[in-house]
């Protein structure tokens, strides 16, 4: 294991309690980057944008994973990981907080300064905590504490849109207000931020520093890592799969030989995608517990494949519920990677854990390369783009994740 944590923090108790107050930052990054999906359409009818326009808001947001995250992670071989959270923390609030004079003065652009200032705050805490919770205990159980995190980060994804549904769009009583519908609700998340910041400033948390015996070192290079950058880019590929699926599903449940369903029936199903990866996660946590996670990571895969092959060549209910299980079996994929690609960094963990953040952008790329596929020939075989996403994350887990001393210890029988 590259990380210990100190003697002040030595028990299973202390562990558990960490850890829980961890999975509350898993919360409130999901939680607020799901508020993305109705700001999204309210910023649009705010401030009459066009769809590109109003998209400029997932650019942003994506956007600051891409510049963001390699700074954040010489940060945290700085200022360690609790004080990284904590930054990463304060500086969600000041995203927040800038929601207020953007809506008074009615400024987008303003807005999408907040938005980008909000998102790098929520970079730094990824790159803070993800590592955090995988180096908190055992190696072999890693992936099944980071796969639990996650299955509360989908919990934040799944209660956001009812919050800014009740408190943004049920703040519209005129158009003249429509702009200023953001302010309570960011107003109050800034402050759930300071005050969560200024709980972890108490909280007596394990410390996590190098073992005395490293192989690594800070001068060595990240990009000598071989499993490392290959898992920068299954991380890459899988975060644009996931979101490239999820964002034709209602276009693609509205075709007349796959479900002929309206905008609103078609937006009900897309529940079921993301449901199924947050069940599918805490099915995850335990099965990664017992079996090895590059095995469970490929079996998802090709469960992925195939599921998008049968989509591709059937009809009706069978091609509908054949591309919604896929997203069960996304559901272990962002933490089993991570915790693969980190194996072994020691001193270069936080770096590592900024280029896996930053190959989020991958969210940004792969659904517009969807969109030339579903141009180009239909939204139906534009799935196998995905498809050869899911083949390479397979090749990943039985292939690439596996750190090259560890190999060489294999070739020389130690």
């Amino acid at each position: 294991m590259a990380f210990i944590p100190s003697t002040h923090a030595s028990g299973t108790r202390p562990h558990h309690f960490a850890f829980a107050a961890m999975t509350s930052l898993f919360f409130i990054w999901g939680f607020i980057t799901a508020l993305n999906d109705i700001l999204i359409p309210h910023l649009k009818a705010a401030f009459s944008l066009s769809y590109t326009q109003a998209m400029l808001v997932q650019f942003c947001f994506f956007g600051a994973y891409f510049i963001v995250s390699p700074l954040a992670g010489k940060l945290i071989e700085r200022i360690g990981y609790i004080r990284g959270i904590i930054t990463g923390l304060c500086t969600i609030a000041l995203g927040c907080a800038l929601f207020y004079p953007a809506a008074e003065v009615a400024q987008y652009g303003l807005f999408l300064l907040g938005l980008f200032i909000l998102a790098a705050g929520i970079t730094i805490l990824q790159v803070s905590a993800n590592p955090y919770v995988a180096i908190l205990g055992p190696q072999r159980t890693a992936a099944s504490r980071l796969n639990l995190a996650q299955a509360i980060n989908s919990a934040g994804h799944t209660l956001a849109p009812l919050f800014g549904a009740a408190l943004i769009f049920g703040a519209v009583q005129a158009d003249a207000l429509v702009a200023k519908a953001v302010q309570l609700p960011y107003l109050l998340l800034a402050g759930v931020m300071l005050v969560t910041a200024l709980g972890f400033c108490f909280l007596k948390l394990p410390v996590i520093e190098p073992e005395t015996e490293q192989s690594l070192s800070l001068d060595d290079s990240i990009w000598r890592q071989r499993h490392l950058v290959l898992g920068a880019m299954a991380i890459f590929l899988y975060v644009g799969a996931e979101v490239s699926i999820g964002s034709f599903l209602v276009n693609y449940f509205g075709q007349a030989h796959i479900g002929g369903m309206s905008e609103h029936q078609a937006a009900q199903m897309v529940s079921y995608y993301w449901g199924g990866a947050m069940i599918g996660r805490f099915v995850g946590a335990a099965l990664t517990r017992y079996i090895a996670p590059v095995y469970v990571l490929a079996f998802n895969a090709l469960m992925a494949i195939l599921l998008l092959l049968i989509t591709v060549n059937a009809t009706g209910n069978l091609a509908i519920w054949s591309v919604l299980a896929v997203g069960f079996f996304n559901s272990i994929m962002f933490p089993t990677i991570f915790t693969l690609a980190i194996r072994g960094l020691g001193p270069l963990t936080g770096r590592g854990s900024g280029l896996l953040c930053q190959a989020i952008v991958g969210g940004a790329i792969l659904p517009v390369l969807q969109g030339v596929a579903a141009d180009s020939a239909s939204v139906q075989l534009s799935f196998l783009v995905p498809m050869v996403a899911y083949l390479y994350i397979g090749w990943y887990a039985l292939f690439g994740a596996t750190p090259l001393k560890v190999e060489r210890r294999a070739e020389v029988g130690v």
